[in-house]
C-alpha cells in the first residue's frame, strides 16, 4: 500500500534530495542561535546577579576606604577574597551626616588555607552584633540570641562546601577553634560564600599576628538612609566631609562591572546581527538556487491544479523545518557552551544569581523564534518569485 503524499511529506522528500545543501543551512542557523543563546545567557546572568545583590544587601550606602570601591563590589558580587581597612573613628564622623538612620561596620579577613582542615579559602567576616542589619536578618531563628566568642555561622554555599547542613562542626581559623553553630539563609550575594564571626573575637585574632590588621580598624560601613532623603546626595556629602572614604550607593553596586561589560554586550549583539544578516543571505542564495532548479516542477504542479497557496505552503514547510532543526540544535549547543564556559570564566562562575526557569525559557524561545524567522525572511523573495511563474511558460522552458 502506497503512503498518501502530503505537502509535509513532499517537503521532507525535497529536503532529503539535497542532504549537503540542507545540512549547510541547518548548521548556519544552529551557529547563529548558539551564539545568540550564549550571549543572552551571559548578559542576563550578570545583570540578574547585580540586581539581586543590590536588592538583598539591606543598606542604602556602602562606605569604604578611599580607592576600595572595586574591592567591596568584588566581595559582594563575586566573593573574591580582598582585604582593606580604615580606622573605626570614621563611624563617629558618619554619625554627624544628616539623613543617616543606622550604621554598622564589618571587617573582612582571609582564611589561611594551610590552617584549615577541609575549609576552602573564603572570606571571614567579623560583624558587630549590636548594630548589624546585614547579617542578622539571614540568621537561623535559633541564633537570634547572637553568636558567642568562638562561634561562627557560614554562608549557605560555604555550608555545602563544608558538607555541614545544620550539623555543628569544629573548624580552625586563625589558630583558634570556632564552632560552626548554624548556616546563613540564602542571600543571593557574595556573602553566601563567607564565614561570619562576632567582632568580639577581633582582639584575639589581632594578637595571633596572622592577619595584617591593627586594633580599631574595620573594612566597610553599611548605612541606612532616613525616609525622604536621597542616598546619592548623602553619598556626596559623606565624600565631601570625610576625605579618607569612598561611597557606593546601593543602586550603583556593580555599575563599574556593567560599564565594563557594555562593550562586550555590544560586541555580542553586533556579532549576532552580522551573523543573522549573513544567514539571511545564505538562505536567500540557497533558496534562489532551489527555486531555479524546481521551477519546472512547480510549473507542472500548477498545471495539474495546484494553487499559489499550495506552492507557498510547500516551501514554507521546508523553510520552517530547516529553521526549527537548526534552532533546536543551536539552543542545545548554546546552553552546553554556556554551562561549560561558566565553569572556567571567572566573571561567570563567581556570580551569585542563576538563571531561573522563566528566564531560561525566554532565552530558549527567543533563540528558536529568531533562528526560524531568519530562515523564513531569507527564503521569502525566491519563493515569492517562484509562485508567480506562469505554468505553461515554465514547462516549455521559456522562463
Amino acid at each position: 500500500m502506497t503512503k498518501e503524499l502530503t505537502l509535509f511529506s513532499f517537503a521532507l522528500k525535497n529536503l532529503s534530495r539535497k542532504k549537503l545543501r540542507t545540512g549547510i543551512l541547518i548548521i548556519a542557523i544552529s551557529l547563529l542561535v548558539c551564539s545568540l543563546v550564549f550571549a543572552m545567557s551571559f548578559v542576563k546572568r550578570v545583570n540578574a546577579s547585580i540586581k539581586l545583590t543590590s536588592e538583598r544587601l539591606g543598606a542604602d550606602i556602602l562606605i569604604v576606604p578611599a580607592g576600595s570601591r572595586g574591592s567591596a563590589e568584588n566581595i559582594l558580587l563575586e566573593n573574591q577574597v580582598k582585604s582593606f581597612y580604615m580606622d573605626m573613628s570614621v563611624i563617629d564622623k558618619l554619625k554627624t551626616i544628616e539623613g543617616i538612620a543606622a550604621l554598622t561596620p564589618q571587617t573582612y579577613l582571609i582564611t589561611m588555607p594551610s590552617l584549615c582542615c577541609g575549609v576552602p579559602e573564603a572570606m571571614v567576616i567579623a560583624f558587630n552584633q549590636d548594630t548589624d542589619f546585614i547579617i542578622t536578618p539571614w540568621l537561623d531563628k535559633k541564633l537570634k540570641a547572637g553568636l558567642k566568642k568562638g562561634e561562627a555561622v557560614v554562608g549557605s554555599d560555604s555550608a555545602l562546601n563544608l558538607d555541614l547542613g545544620l550539623v555543628d562542626v569544629d573548624s580552625v581559623l586563625f589558630g583558634s577553634t570556632f564552632k560552626i553553630v548554624g548556616v546563613l539563609g540564602k542571600t543571593g550575594t557574595g556573602l553566601d560564600n563567607a564565614i561570619f564571626i562576632s567582632d568580639d573575637n577581633m582582639p584575639h585574632i589581632i594578637e595571633s599576628g596572622r592577619v595584617n590588621i591593627k586594633p580599631g580598624q574595620i573594612s566597610i560601613v553599611f548605612a541606612k538612609v532616613k525616609k525622604g532623603y536621597d542616598p546619592y546626595k548623602i553619598s556626596r556629602n559623606i565624600e565631601d566631609s570625610i576625605l579618607e572614604v569612598d561611597t557606593v550607593a546601593r543602586k550603583d553596586i556593580g555599575k563599574s562591572i556593567v560599564n565594563a561589560l557594555s562593550d562586550i554586550n555590544k560586541i555580542f549583539y553586533i556579532t549576532v546581527i552580522l551573523a543573522s544578516i549573513l544567514s539571511i543571505f545564505l538562505v536567500w542564495a540557497i533558496f534562489s538556487a532551489i527555486a531555479n532548479e524546481r521551477a519546472r516542477e512547480v510549473g507542472i504542479m500548477r498545471a495539474i491544479g495546484a494553487k499559489e497557496s499550495h506552492v507557498l505552503t510547500l516551501f514554507f514547510i521546508e523553510v520552517v523545518v530547516v529553521g526549527a532543526i537548526g534552532s533546536l540544535l543551536g539552543i542545545i549547543f548554546g546552553n552546553a557552551m554556556y554551562f561549560t564556559l561558566s565553569k572556567s570564566f571567572s566573571i561567570i562562575k563567581h556570580l551569585s544569581a542563576e538563571l531561573n526557569a522563566v528566564e531560561r525559557s525566554i532565552i530558549t524561545i527567543s533563540g528558536f523564534l529568531i533562528g526560524t524567522s531568519v530562515c523564513i525572511v531569507g527564503a521569502l523573495l525566491p519563493v515569492q518569485r517562484l509562485k508567480k511563474l506562469e505554468p505553461l511558460i515554465v514547462i516549455k522552458g521559456e522562463s
